[in-house]
Parts: C-alpha cells; structure tokens; sequence
C-alpha cells in the first residue's frame, strides 16, 4: 500500500506544471504604435541584443572600423540627429572615418534596454535602446551632448539605428 500510495504522488508531481517566474512567458513594458495607430505589444528583449550592442558602442570608441563593418547588416541604415542618413556599411565606414578624424567623439554609456515586438507582418523585430554621454570635439572646442540610440539588431548584426541627441549643459554631470 505504501508504495501505491508513493507512486500515486509521484505520478500527481510529475503530472503538475511548475511556471517558473518570467521563464517562456513574455513580459510587455510598453506598447508601439503602428502606422495605423494599432497598439502593438512590446515586451522585454533578449540580453543577447544588449551584448551586440555594447559590443558595437566599444567598437567606436576603439574606432575599430574593421570590427564596425562587420557588425553591419548588408541592409544597414542610420538615421543621424541632424538628418544624416547613411545607406550601407560601406557609407558607414566612409561617415565614420571623417567624423572620428574631425570630432574625436567618445561614448560614457549610461544605460541599456533590451525590447521586442512582432510587428503586424509577422516579423520579430528585436530592438536596444540606450542612453549615452559623448564627449566630442567640434571646430576646436569640446562639446558634450546626451544621446539616445534605438538600434534594431537580427541575427547578431546591427540592420539599423536612430540618434536622438541634445547639448549638455554646462552644470549638467
């Protein structure tokens, strides 16, 4: 009877599903509105997005260019925060070689925010944000702006990312 009793508890134990916090669950921080105006689930993103990303930020304050291209996507875009666009890795490395060699900048990284959202065609689109102090160097004069970058990431390469920027000021840490 007592081994009945014991496989009858193992059996119920077994058969039960333990959910372990946050393990195949997604957590929504947010909603992205779509072009319609449909709200769209975003949810908490893969860390792995984070390690590309910080990978990359370390990657041009090393003005590593090599290291840069590789990170690229063949479909890579940036949008800059005065209008820049640049279309391609190549173009990349052409903006970035003048703009290290005029502007000397360097990334202080405050944060990063690993999100995700399926979009409405089906697509996973797995996105970092991050905040960022830059120290530059602008006809002669050090400059030191705040930045915030949205960088899409698929499949370990950075396909494209936006810049939202402001002047610092002078009492600001």
């Amino acid at each position: 009877m007592k081994k009945i009793s014991i496989l009858i508890l193992v059996s119920l134990l077994a058969s039960c599903q333990f959910d372990a916090p946050n393990a195949t669950t997604d957590t929504q921080i947010g909603v992205e509105i779509s072009d319609s105006g449909e709200k769209i689930s975003l949810n908490a993103g893969e860390l792995s997005t984070v390690t590309v990303w910080e990978k990359y930020v370390k990657a041009h304050n090393d003005r590593d260019l090599e290291t840069i291209k590789q990170m690229d996507s063949d479909t890579f875009k940036a949008y800059g925060p005065r209008g820049e666009f640049i279309d391609g890795p190549e173009a990349h490395i052409q903006f970035l070689s003048k703009w290290f060699n005029d502007n000397d900048p360097t990334w202080a990284s405050n944060y990063f925010i690993a999100n995700e959202l399926t979009n409405d065609k089906g697509e996973l689109r797995q996105w970092v944000t991050s905040g960022h102090d830059v120290t530059m160097t602008v006809d002669s004069t050090t400059v030191k702006v705040a930045q915030i970058h949205d960088a899409l990431i698929k499949d370990g390469k950075v396909q494209m990312f936006y810049v939202y920027e402001r002047v610092k000021q002078e009492n600001e840490e």
